[in-house]
């Protein structure tokens, strides 16, 4: 009889561990999730994930690198849990998780920034916004055009896809509808656009910053070499090398340096799940040393308490 009992109460837990056939939930220290974030930002959604795997060796993370309105859209379908994006969502966007009564979480976790690349043969190493303005409204279209430039070559503007986050930011900024009359080239990576500028002098490329920035990162200072890294001015007539910035951690965190841009994650999950727990890691832990080493500027810096001994 006692062990008729004891089989009827270990039925009735599988069944109710079970969830009625349902995958349990993840939660912060376990379960599988898909992300999905603009390939721009793929070193930065690399080591975030790939450091918070290891202190919680039963996460895992699968990251899907799209341009950035589908990487949104994966979200919005419940195709992916998160999206790593440089925007909050539109209303229209909003209004798609609204109707399913999904609240979820919009956090700033860093201010980055778009690079602008030369080959190494180009001297021409400062611009100003004015000048970025003539060229995708058409009015410039050679190097030789712009103060201080050395070439007789058209300006090829590279991009990394057609509908990234990089492009769109930058048409954005310059308030550009039409592209018709500009001379701009897409690849399909950010790592294929520094492969074009550095085979080619007349090229100027568009990438994110994070791609270039960590010094300790092999990976980096591989991809930096035999490029120059553009100074941007919003001045309209600079007078010294001081009024250029560089897309770098103290001229973004100091708001120098003018295209730069603010990273969010955009979260659908109902419950405190583990992509909450990465949040959380990234805004109130170690993660913003990450964000930090990457050479971009954390939303919010990582305390460093220091005991001073006499």
């Amino acid at each position: 009889m006692i062990k008729r009992v004891l089989g009827i109460t270990g039925l009735l837990a599988g069944l109710m561990g079970c969830g009625h056939g349902k995958p349990p939930l993840d939660n912060p220290s376990q379960g599988t999730i898909v992300i999905a974030a603009d390939e721009s930002f793929q070193p930065l959604v690399t080591q975030l994930t790939s450091a918070y795997s290891g202190i919680y060796p039963e996460t895992h993370f699968k990251i899907v690198f799209k341009p950035e309105q589908e990487a949104i859209n994966m979200m919005l379908r419940d195709s992916a849990r998160m999206v790593f994006t440089t925007r909050k969502l539109k209303p229209t966007e909003r209004a798609v998780l609204d109707q399913r009564k999904i609240i979820g979480a919009t956090e700033k976790i860093a201010t980055d920034g778009v690079a602008l690349i030369i080959n190494k043969a180009n001297t021409d190493s400062l611009i100003t916004m004015a000048e970025l303005q003539r060229i995708f409204s058409g009015q410039t279209k050679q190097w030789d055009q712009l103060k201080g430039g050395n070439q007789k070559s058209p300006i090829t503007l590279v991009f990394d896809n057609n509908n990234s986050s990089n492009l769109e930011f930058v048409l954005s900024t310059f308030k550009i509808k039409d592209v018709k009359g500009i001379r701009i080239f897409t690849t399909h990576s950010n790592r294929e656009v520094i492969d074009f500028v550095r085979k080619n002098p007349s090229a100027l490329g568009f990438i994110g910053v994070n791609w270039i920035s960590d010094s300790d990162e092999p990976l980096s200072v591989e991809l930096a070499q035999d490029l120059r890294v553009l100074g941007v001015s919003d001045k309209l007539n600079p007078t010294k090398r001081d009024d250029y910035f560089q897309p770098f951690q103290e001229d973004l965190g100091m708001q120098r340096y003018p295209l730069r841009r603010p990273v969010y994650i955009v979260s659908r999950e109902t419950h405190p799940g583990l992509g909450q727990g990465l949040i959380n890691y990234i805004t109130r832990d170690a993660g913003s040393l990450i964000i930090h080493k990457l050479g971009l500027w954390p939303r919010i810096p990582y305390d460093r308490v220091i005991n001073l001994k006499k």
